[in-house]
């Protein structure tokens, strides 16, 4: 819905009064955009997995006993946190992953619950299961 022409002028005041105080702060605010951010997400969770890499080769390499195992299976779950965290990042930089109103994600399917997403996948390996019955 358009903003009408009172709250354009508001609007633009408003902007006018920020550049005014702080200038500096008007500006990083107007010329970051999210697929920015995203991307500093993605470089994070790249550094993320190479320190995952990193704890993982070490602890395979130690010999100091346990403490060698909780090493290595803390850097494998870094490098999955981060290789999860790339993605969703990735994802929302390039428009994929659009959430729903509500917050909710959109159910797929044409409008379909996943519930009976589920029911209909199990009614057809039920009948996929009697016709096998039947056959014999």
């Amino acid at each position: 819905m358009p903003l009408s022409d009172h709250e354009q002028r508001m609007l633009d005041q408003i902007e006018q009064a920020l550049y005014a105080e702080d200038p500096k702060f008007a500006h990083a605010v107007r010329s970051t955009s999210p697929q920015v951010h995203y991307k500093r997400q993605m470089i994070k969770a790249a550094l993320g997995f190479a320190v995952g890499v990193c704890a993982l080769m070490a602890g395979l390499v130690a010999n100091a006993g346990a403490v060698t195992i909780a090493v290595s299976v803390a850097g494998f779950l870094l490098m999955v946190a981060c290789c999860v965290w790339a993605l969703t990042s990735w994802k929302r930089m390039t428009g994929i992953a659009e959430p729903a109103r509500g917050g909710r994600r959109a159910a797929s399917g044409g409008g379909r619950s996943r519930r009976s997403q589920r029911s209909g996948f199990m009614e057809r390996m039920e009948e996929r299961w009697r016709r096998r019955t039947e056959e014999r």
